[in-house]
């Protein structure tokens, strides 16, 4: 380095023997705090100029001009310099061989600046040279690190250490290494303009762990204690790695919720939460929250949070479930059909959980539970049992919920067992109960007169009576009738409706059973008034054994003979209660006679 300072002077007298005031100066050196600087010069004058006295020169610090009074780093006609310099500068260049070079020992920050020479050859021969050396006085070394550090990208960082102080030449470590990934290390040595750099290079793979990661170069100079050590912080920029957010919640309508998503990347992305395509919030930083208020069903469903920070795109999604009750099912219209007809009722709802679907009928129960938002209920070849109300019930957890329909089944009259003649005190009494839909209508025909009796007819007391589906029809008849061979009323009934008509002869049931109780009545009525005789004569016969006078005794006992006659009177009318009141009461030859002895007996 310094063989080459001392011929290019004498390179450049060879090539312009012309000449004028120049110098050469390094424009930009570097150095350490508290080592020391060379700062190489070289300078030529005119080749007419003849130095008179010798040659001299003068540094100068911060600017050239000597009226201003700037600082004086050396000088060679004194020793007279700026006190920040005493004892540190030495001009180690022969100005003789127009070398100006100059030494700076134990320098500080503080002597960071341009530096300027001045040339005197004696007389009027004074020139500053314009030209300048900024020194860069520094405390720790330099790292050159690019302006994006990108994950998975190959990195190489420099570091670099001024070597421009002959007394010693300085070493360069890298610290904080050890969990970087497969780092490779490189050292250089750059002369450059009479200026000399030691760099070593830190070469690997970042990943995205690494971002915030300290990495350090050290400077040393070995025989001595002087150390320097610059620390980085490495900022790698990486794609969203990952992104969280809440796991898939469940919560109650009308209640209120709060979605957190942080997403990691570098550097810090936008972050966007999306319902569907619908973007509900965005925010660029590294968690963004999102708040429902008031939830329904229809903000059920999946929610994504989307983090792109330029380098990458990465979402996570959740779903979230609002949980409701069931809400009112909707059924089939009210329906009226044809008995045989079959027909296929509907239940749909919406609840969360998902509801059981329930058919109830009249209260009962009827077809299968399921537990879906639709249920179909089949009712194949009805019959009018199947006629009434059907409910769909909905329920699950959170409450219940129903809606109702009625069917009605037509269907042709069907006539009851229930129809039927019977035998009154007034005659004979026919009734006639048929059931249909729509309710069916009655008439009575007595064909041995040709007679059809209805509601217009009311000669034999006609009543017809409605009570839902079944219809009632009676008639009375002030006699028994026309009958027929064996004995029997011959009335008919007729039901009819739009599905149909059919007729019925009715059969007097109960005749027998009339003529029975009269017979039964009439003999207990006998054997009662038979008993009181018997009793009658078996106490006058004691009574004539004990006194030999019955007719007297008789008398005596019988104070009041009327009151004996009431009172058999009063037995008579009481048999006649037993025997019916809708019977016939024919006195009895034989029980008169018997009446009309014990009264002249009695009289005796």
């Amino acid at each position: 380095m310094w063989c080459w300072e001392l011929l290019l002077p004498l390179l450049l007298i060879i090539k312009d023997v012309s000449g004028q005031w120049n110098v050469w100066i390094p424009r930009d050196i570097s150095a350490m705090t508290n080592s020391c600087v060379v700062i190489p010069c070289t300078f030529m004058y005119p080749s007419g100029v003849r130095p008179y006295r010798g040659i001299h020169g003068i540094w100068y610090f911060g600017q050239p001009y000597p009226q201003l009074f700037p600082p004086v780093v050396f000088k060679t006609r004194t020793e007279i310099v700026h006190e920040s310099y005493q004892g540190r500068t030495k001009l180690i260049g022969d100005l003789h061989q127009r070398n100006c070079t100059l030494l700076i020992s134990n320098i500080g920050t503080e002597h960071s600046g341009r530096y300027y020479f001045r040339a005197d050859l004696g007389g009027a021969n004074i020139y500053t040279y314009p030209d300048f050396s900024e020194l860069k006085v520094l405390d720790q070394p330099n790292i050159d690190i690019p302006e994006e550090i990108v994950a998975d990208e190959n990195l190489e960082l420099t570091c670099y250490a001024p070597d421009n102080c002959p007394e010693n030449s300085p070493e360069i470590q890298w610290m904080y290494t050890d969990y970087l990934p497969e780092p490779e290390y490189t050292s250089d040595y750059v002369e450059e303009s009479n200026t000399a750099v030691l760099s070593s290079t830190l070469t690997f793979t970042p990943r995205p762990m690494h971002n915030g990661q300290l990495l350090g170069c050290r400077v040393y100079y070995p025989n001595t204690t002087l150390v320097y050590e610059r620390l980085i912080s490495l900022d790698v920029k990486y794609a969203p790695r990952s992104v969280w957010v809440n796991v898939s919640a469940e919560v109650m309508e009308g209640s209120s919720v709060t979605l957190h998503c942080e997403v990691d990347s570098n550097p810090p992305p936008r972050i966007s939460w999306l319902f569907g395509d619908q973007e509900l919030l965005w925010d660029t930083a590294s968690n963004a929250s999102l708040s429902l208020e008031d939830l329904n069903p229809s903000q059920e469903g999946i929610y994504t949070c989307v983090g792109d920070n330029g380098y990458g795109v990465m979402n996570t999604s959740m779903y979230l479930a609002v949980l409701y009750p069931p809400s009112e099912p909707v059924v089939n219209g009210s329906l009226t059909i044809l008995e045989g007809s079959s027909i296929s009722l509907q239940c749909s709802t919406q609840g969360n959980p998902a509801p059981t679907l329930t058919w109830l009928k009249d209260g009962e129960l009827v077809g299968t539970i399921t537990a879906e938002e639709v249920s179909v209920l089949e009712l194949l070849e009805l019959t009018p049992q199947g006629d009434g109300q059907y409910r769909c019930l909905a329920e699950n957890e959170h409450g219940r919920a129903s809606s109702s329909l009625n069917i009605t089944v037509e269907y042709a009259p069907v006539l009851l067992d229930e129809s039927k003649c019977t035998v009154v005190r007034e005659g004979v009494q026919c009734v006639c109960m048929a059931t249909g839909n729509p309710e069916p209508t009655i008439e009575f025909y007595l064909p041995d007169k040709n007679i059809t009796i209805n509601d217009t007819d009311g000669r034999y007391n006609y009543y017809t009576h409605t009570d839902g589906h079944t219809s009632t029809g009676m008639i009375k008849l002030r006699e028994k009738g026309e009958h027929l061979g064996n004995g029997a009323v011959n009335v008919h009934c007729s039901i009819s409706n739009i599905y149909g008509s059919e007729s019925f002869h009715l059969e007097l049931q109960q005749e027998k059973k009339y003529m029975m109780a009269v017979i039964v009545g009439t003999i207990g009525g006998v054997a009662v008034i038979a008993f009181i005789i018997a009793a009658v004569r078996y106490v006058g016969h004691n009574n004539k054994k004990e006194n030999g006078n019955p007719g007297q005794d008789l008398v005596s006992k019988l104070e009041n003979p009327a009151l004996y006659y009431n009172t058999v009177k009063k037995d008579k009318q009481c048999l006649r209660k037993k025997v019916g009141e809708d019977g016939d009461y024919q006195p009895v030859g034989s029980m008169a006679d018997l009446e009309r002895q014990k009264l002249n007996y009695a009289a005796l």
